[in-house]
């Protein structure tokens, strides 16, 4: 039995914790898979892991041995599959997950193509906490995010930058201008919010004033696209991203309160599920989309 499919197999049980999930993530029987950690255990003389009802306890040398492998059976694994990618039958069903509008505004012109491949997509979008949990359960195989997850089943790497803007209407800027603009100014000011935790204003306001809000916004929608609508109708000020608001600021419907270079940076991620990368076809549109990040930058909404 090669070494190289035990230690795989520990891996992806060590990532699962479940032999069972560790067997159906790699397209075997659990007994098989039970059979590679054992033989893995028996040539190195330690256990790797307490088994228990609810799953496999790592030990230890578990977490060294897993420590010490996991990047480069990854990166070798990758490696493989994009050459695969290349020479196999990429047909079939990928899923993805993203927020909202990055996703309908540039993704999903990069992934149109794909489908004269044979490639069919199932797409989902959601926050932060979505987004992560739908990659650690391997429910998706990529995902767009604009935090890094401490998984060790979830690889990443920079996809994209987004700058935060300060906008509102051209009456409702006006009346906030006629002010020095500062968190004060602001706060009494009706805001147009993301959702309840301000994400976007939060981050804002940290990197401006060096203070969080503690106040609620006026109206929040999970949906960047109906805070635009709130703030060109003029009910408030929000902060968005500025490839979603520039085409409104060059219409004159909305104005920045501060120069947009000034709004703290963002980096977006193309994130994975290490385990579907063993298919072709997941390799293949992960770099179909890190070949095309540089047009994520440039194309304003």
């Amino acid at each position: 039995m090669s070494h190289l499919i035990q230690l795989r197999t520990f891996l992806e049980t060590y990532r699962s914790g479940s032999l069972s999930r560790a067997a159906q993530r790699l397209g075997m029987t659990q007994p098989a898979a039970s059979a590679h950690v054992r033989a893995l255990e028996t040539t190195l003389g330690k256990s790797l892991f307490s088994r228990q009802a609810r799953g496999m306890t790592p030990t230890p040398i578990a977490d060294e041995l897993a420590r010490s492998i996991a990047i480069h059976l990854d990166e070798l694994e990758g490696s493989l599959e994009a050459m695969k990618a290349h020479s196999m039958d990429i047909r079939g069903t990928l899923h993805l997950a993203g927020p909202a509008v990055l996703t309908a505004s540039h993704i999903a012109p990069l992934l149109a193509p794909l489908m004269a491949e044979g490639i069919s997509f199932r797409i989902q979008t959601g926050g932060r906490e979505t987004l992560h949990a739908l990659l650690r359960e391997g429910a998706v195989d990529l995902a767009i995010t604009a935090s890094v997850s401490n998984s060790p089943d979830v690889a990443f790497e920079e996809f994209a930058r987004e700058r935060l803007v300060l906008v509102a209407a051209p009456d409702m800027a006006r009346r906030i201008l006629s002010r020095k603009i500062t968190r004060e100014t602001l706060e009494a000011f009706p805001a147009i919010a993301y959702d309840e935790e301000l994400p976007l204003i939060r981050e804002f306001f940290q990197s401006q004033f060096g203070v969080s809000p503690v106040w609620r916004a006026q109206t929040t929608a999970p949906d960047l696209r109906i805070v635009d609508e709130f703030v060109r109708a003029g009910a408030g000020w929000s902060v968005l991203p500025d490839y979603f608001c520039q085409r409104s600021l060059n219409k004159g419907q909305m104005v920045a309160l501060l120069p947009p270079a000034s709004g703290p940076e963002k980096t977006l991620y193309l994130a994975w599920n290490k385990s579907a990368l063993r298919h072709p076809r997941v390799a293949f549109v992960r770099d179909h989309l890190l070949a095309a990040r540089d047009q994520i930058d440039t194309a304003p909404y």
